[in-house]
């Protein structure tokens, strides 16, 4: 049950991308589980990707492949290709070169993407007589179907659209995202992909990746599992014959505000189908001594499974927010100086119950599906924010459940 996601509409085609999808049998039969876009010539193409020290092969494969000339990214679902050692590259390398093939190009300039189960091997044969139907549905109206086609356990695709004007001339900007579960990307099985019509140059392009990831997948928490595949992509095409050049123009500014607010749809679009959610909650801690404690505290009250239970039973059970914040890590913290606050309801001022405070002021808030915490830390001026979801029985079920 997702958290008021609605589904994708008004999806806007971006030139020089085209999308194709097949029903491959990956894992399950009759549902859509490959997909394949196809890029100009000229594109460009940065990634971010998981820390996890057993990253997939894929991921191996995209880093060594990324900064050439890429024509093509592959993605399958219903099987990670993780923890599977070298037969696992052996697969990934035969997805590019099966897709290459057929396109005419080199398998350096395909990107490999994969998502599902980890430590089960790659059915590459599956995936490889499925790439000639991916490749004869290929459209660059077809990003709604591509959302479906990299689906999991997400219980509804995840897209979205934005256009903005540079140099007079309109630009679009079309992305989609997975994930549900596994999510604490270090930047989930997630995967984020956007396009864009403007061109750039892939260093320039990579910065702004890295600063755009960083102020939105890398701001999302569903369980605080890092997954083994975590990829962000984004590709522009130059089609639209805009050209961003440097990091340091006014266009360049435009263009990585619309990136952000884009990016950051779809990261919050991923927890709001977080695996059993039912709220959607943003932790804000602000007043620290720096960006990076205030992410720590806000991540330690996320990743609580007694802070998250409490919020899906909307119980205002609301010590364990201040637990969370005293184990967060920050050793000089003078906790006499913290004010929390649930919406509008001051719980807590000077590190202590607030004598206002009535229990039922917290029960209101606790049974919206939507709820801002807020943490004043009286240390400085830096601020972090962060977005993640309650813990329900359905977590439990689907993750129990999953491979089932």
């Amino acid at each position: 049950m997702a958290v008021n996601l609605p589904l994708p509409s008004n999806l806007k085609p971006v030139p020089g991308i085209e999308l194709g999808f097949a029903e491959a049998g990956i894992r399950k039969a009759n549902r859509k589980d490959l997909l394949v876009m196809r890029l100009a010539e000229g594109a460009s193409v940065a990634g971010v990707f998981t820390l996890n020290r057993f990253c997939a092969a894929p991921v191996q494969l995209c880093k060594a492949h990324l900064g050439g000339a890429i024509r093509a990214l592959v993605v399958n679902t219903g099987n990670a290709n993780a923890g599977t050692g070298e037969p696992g590259l052996a697969a990934a390398r035969q997805t590019c070169a099966a897709l290459a093939s057929l396109l005419g190009c080199a398998p350096e300039q395909i990107l490999p993407f994969s998502t599902g189960v980890i430590l089960e091997p790659l059915p590459v044969d599956r995936l490889a007589a499925g790439l000639p139907a991916a490749l004869a549905n290929l459209k660059e109206d077809n990003w709604a179907n591509a959302a479906e086609a990299i689906m999991t356990t997400d219980t509804q695709p995840k897209a979205a659209s934005r256009t903005v004007t540079i140099g007079g001339k309109q630009i679009t900007l079309t992305g989609i995202s997975k994930g549900a579960g596994m999510i604490k990307p270090n930047m989930a099985t997630m995967l984020g992909f956007i396009a864009t019509d403007a061109g750039m140059p892939q260093p320039v392009l990579a910065q702004l990746l890295k600063d755009v990831a960083d102020e939105s997948f890398n701001c999302i928490t569903i369980d605080g599992d890092t997954s083994t595949n975590d990829s962000f992509m984004l590709i522009a095409t130059g089609a639209s014959g805009v050209q961003v050049t440097s990091a340091d123009s006014a266009e360049y500014a435009t263009l990585a505000r619309e990136v952000l607010a884009l990016s950051q749809q779809l990261a919050q679009m991923i927890v709001r189908d977080g695996e059993g959610a039912t709220k959607f909650i943003s932790v804000v801690v602000e007043q620290g001594a720096s960006r990076e404690e205030c992410r720590k505290i806000a991540y330690s009250i996320g990743h609580s499974p007694l802070v998250k239970t409490a919020f899906f039973a909307s119980d205002p059970n609301l010590g364990r927010i201040l637990a969370a914040i005293g184990y967060a890590g920050v050793d000089d913290l003078d906790v006499s100086k913290i004010d929390l606050y649930l919406d509008d309801v001051l719980v807590a001022k000077g590190g202590g119950r607030n004598p206002g405070y009535r229990e039922e002021d917290g029960q209101r808030v606790m049974k919206q599906s939507e709820i801002t915490v807020r943490v004043k830390l009286a240390r400085g001026s830096a601020a972090a924010t962060i977005w993640t979801c309650d813990l329900s029985h359905d977590y439990v079920s689907i993750n129990a459940d999953y491979r089932s």
